[in-house]
């Protein structure tokens, strides 16, 4: 073979014969070329690892991330050096922390060395004096030594504390910050007088509280601090409901009433002056304002016709129940008449006549409310006036008894606030001494 030729992929030979010519080369088989193989991709990878937008987008995608394992223990040696190590540093972090808690617990930096240490917050009835005596046994005590729950529970065992909240302050001091309750009412119990709160737990009277504008607020009666607090926080609650309703209008309704009676929870009763005298009005458990509406229409009414008056039940939805001494019971269906006997003979008349009274003289069942009788058929017999108990001199007797309802009030109020005072000034010379 003298010469390769490579045409159109075809190779060519051309051979010398032994005249030196050159025959015609005869054709060669085609042969494709062998691919090949291809190559792992990792060998593809580590071929353009220089190429910066190769490495670029394979750190991008994390594909050139190894596992490295060199942390792991391959031997069982290792698995012990490891094991001891980090014994070691366990065993190093649990010597620091008792090191550090050994000398926060020791050193007299952590220590409260006075009750000027302790920061009060909140207290408007309560005294400075009273709040420390919680932390007496604190002075001179290590600030992580003190039970803070039990301190805070002691305080709001305290009558007027609702909430508290007793916190550290590094290195040596505390601060106590009380929510206090709010009185709504002034609570009689017999010649004794206090506050009470919404929740119904009876306070002590503050030395402000007499002329305070603050304590403006009506006397309730029918609650005892003996009760269980189950039935003070229900009364209370009937109470708010009163008030709330009354002063639904917006005039401040519930500013007119003297005192409130919560001892029977059927049925708010409540003292409202008039004329020199209190009238004791039953309101029942709803339509309060309704009810107290209806009353002041028609109280000038009822009173000038019974200067006696006493009492007056508006539960009931067609009919007035006025109270009075025994003598002189009366069921009214509307405003009273002057005259009873023409009022009785106009209602068979008159079938939806609001005006219905009748007058007699009678007992009271035992069994009945007090100073409640029904209403008589029979027409009753205007009674005269006996001439030793004049209509004009039952007034008169009604004022002095209110004189002397107030009058006893105060002197109680007094009476406790002098018991008071005489127990600070004793509690007062005891420490000092």
């Amino acid at each position: 073979m003298r010469k390769l030729q490579k045409n159109g992929g075809a190779l060519a030979a051309v051979l010398d014969d032994e005249d030196g010519m050159a025959s015609r080369p005869g054709p060669v088989p085609f042969r494709r070329p062998a691919v090949e193989s291809v190559r792992p991709r990792r060998e593809m990878v580590d071929d353009f690892t220089e190429d910066a937008d190769t490495e670029a987008f394979l750190r991008a995608s994390g594909r050139n991330r190894r596992i490295r394992r060199g942390l792991i223990p391959k031997t069982r040696n290792g698995w012990i050096i490891a094991g001891v190590s980090v014994g070691l540093s366990l065993a190093a972090v649990a010597a620091g922390c008792y090191t550090a808690m050994r000398y926060m617990t020791t050193s007299d930096t952590f220590r409260i060395t006075s009750s000027q240490q302790m920061e009060l917050d909140g207290n408007s009835h309560l005294s400075r004096a009273q709040m420390l005596s919680v932390f007496g046994e604190d002075v001179d005590r290590n600030i992580f030594h003190v039970p803070l729950q039990e301190r805070r529970t002691q305080l709001e065992q305290m009558p007027w504390v609702e909430h508290a909240t007793v916190m550290r302050l590094l290195p040596n001091r505390l601060r106590v910050h009380v929510t206090e309750r709010v009185p709504v009412a002034y609570l009689r119990q017999g010649g004794d007088i206090g506050l009470i709160d919404a929740t119904g737990v009876v306070l002590d009277i503050p030395p402000d509280a007499p002329g305070n504008a603050r304590y403006t607020f009506p006397v309730i009666t029918g609650i005892k601090a003996a009760d269980a607090a189950t039935s003070r926080q229900q009364k209370m609650q009937l109470y708010a409901a009163f008030l709330k309703d009354l002063d639904s209008d917006g005039k401040n309704t519930s500013a007119q009433l003297s005192e409130v009676d919560l001892s029977d929870p059927e049925d708010v009763k409540a003292l409202i002056p008039y004329s020199n005298q209190d009238v004791m009005v039953h309101f029942g458990t709803q339509d309060f304002l309704k009810r107290f509406h209806k009353f002041q229409e028609h109280i000038a009414e009822w009173h000038t016709t019974y200067p006696r008056l006493s009492g007056v039940d508006m539960r009931y939805e067609r009919q007035v129940v006025l109270q009075m001494p025994v003598k002189d019971s009366t069921v009214v269906n509307g405003p009273a008449a002057p005259d009873a006997t023409t009022a009785q003979n106009a209602a068979p008349a008159q079938k939806n006549a609001p005006i219905q009274v009748a007058k007699a003289n009678v007992p009271v069942k035992a069994s009945a409310p007090s100073a409640k009788v029904a209403a008589v058929n029979t027409p009753a017999k205007p009674t005269e006036p006996k001439p030793h108990a004049p209509a004009a001199h039952k007034a008169p007797t009604k004022a002095q008894e209110k004189e002397a309802a107030t009058r006893k009030r105060v002197e109680a109020i007094k009476a406790w606030m002098a018991k008071r005072e005489k127990a600070r000034n004793a509690t007062t010379t005891a420490k000092a001494q």
